[in-house]
């Protein structure tokens, strides 16, 4: 963080975390926009001030700052500024090349050059090749969310076994998930922190549970998220079903997540404890992930992001990568209030199905 007086030093932050304070008035920008409350550099600005060492440290956030360029004119604006940045526009032209935007590049020097400017084009990535590439999308969560999967695909398929395919007997494979139920149910809940065991577990699964007439069923929220998961469990496994006939996973997915949801919470619904409209989608304000540096991502921005998600899934050839990078950037979103990580595993599990893996139990 620049400041104009002062001497440098280190500001600590929870988490060991840290902000680096340092007296550099010369280079306080003149253009600054405002972001959650603090005075920054705008895009273009902060993108000609970065050095090689940020490319190479933070290639996805450069990727995705660079999507975020429309116009090079933006970037000239600044490379022309003044005595001018010949160094920076070498790096942001070949950086923009890299990404497959060769008329941006040709652009940045060529228009440098007319000016008098020595530009010496050099590729600041390190990476082998870019995870976003020749990309216009709009938002930087969407691209986010691109990067990451492209990033980590070869990841997944370097460690996962190779997929046995759809079963030649769906009834057969159903069946195995029913089996498998109770443990999963233990454990799923369990993560989450609630106090179940197999008896409670199997009771509410039969329907033994009553909240209009006995108020002990009612204010149970154990029993309540036990049955719960029982109807979306249920509701998964048509989802299943459907998948193992032959239709795209991550269509199903898109269509049927939302009623899985509404599953989880119906019983919560029912007690009074819910509101219906709270079931209506993705959640409405932010959210905090307790003992956790990771911030989900803002309301405004759940609806680029989970189209993306699903889109990738959908788009996916392999089983193992849509299962494993699925239910990590499910959770890494966040896009409801509550039931994100069994909403989670329940997407992954529908996504191992899809290449005929076994249901699989995350331990608690």
């Amino acid at each position: 963080m620049i400041i104009k007086e002062g001497g440098t030093s280190t500001l600590k932050l929870p988490h060991d975390t840290s902000v680096l304070l340092y007296p550099d008035e010369k280079n306080i920008p003149g253009n600054r926009v405002e972001v959650n409350g603090l005075q920054a550099l705008p895009l273009a600005d902060g993108l000609c001030r970065i050095g090689l060492q940020f490319f190479r440290n933070s290639p996805r956030e450069a990727e995705i700052a660079l999507g975020l360029v429309r116009d090079p004119g933006d970037l000239l604006t600044v490379l022309l500024a003044g005595a001018g940045l010949p160094a920076a526009a070498g790096r942001l032209a070949g950086a923009l090349r890299f990404m497959g935007r060769n008329a941006d590049a040709d652009r940045i020097t060529e228009t440098m050059r007319r000016a008098k400017h020595n530009v010496r084009e050099s590729n600041p990535f390190e990476i082998l090749l870019p995870t976003l590439g020749n990309s216009r999308e709009r938002s930087p969560y969407a691209m986010r969310i691109q990067s990451m999967w492209a990033g980590w695909r070869n990841d997944v398929l370097s460690v996962f076994p190779s997929a046995p395919g759809l079963p030649k007997i769906p009834d057969e494979y159903l069946g195995r998930i029913d089996e498998r139920y109770v443990a999963d149910a233990y454990n799923s809940l369990s993560i989450e922190g609630y106090q179940v065991n197999d008896e409670l577990i199997e009771r509410v699964a039969k329907g033994n549970w009553n909240p209009e007439e006995d108020a002990k069923d009612k204010g149970d929220r154990d029993a309540m998220a036990a049955r719960g998961y029982f109807r979306a469990f249920r509701d998964v496994k048509a989802s299943i079903a459907a998948i193992l006939s032959g239709e795209n996973a991550g269509e199903v997915a898109r269509k049927a997540h939302h009623h899985w949801y509404g599953e989880l919470f119906a019983p919560s619904v029912t007690a009074g404890i819910v509101e219906p409209h709270q079931l209506a989608g993705y959640r409405s304000g932010p959210i905090f992930i307790r003992n956790s540096m990771h911030t989900p991502l803002p309301r405004e921005a759940l609806a680029d992001a989970m189209e993306t998600l699903f889109n990738l899934i959908a788009q996916e050839p392999e089983p193992a990568v849509r299962a494993v990078l699925g239910h990590h950037l499910f959770v890494f979103i966040h896009p409801y209030f509550d039931g994100n990580g069994r909403i989670g595993r329940f997407l992954m599990n529908a996504m191992l199905a899809s290449g005929g893996y076994p249901w699989t139990i995350i331990r608690m």
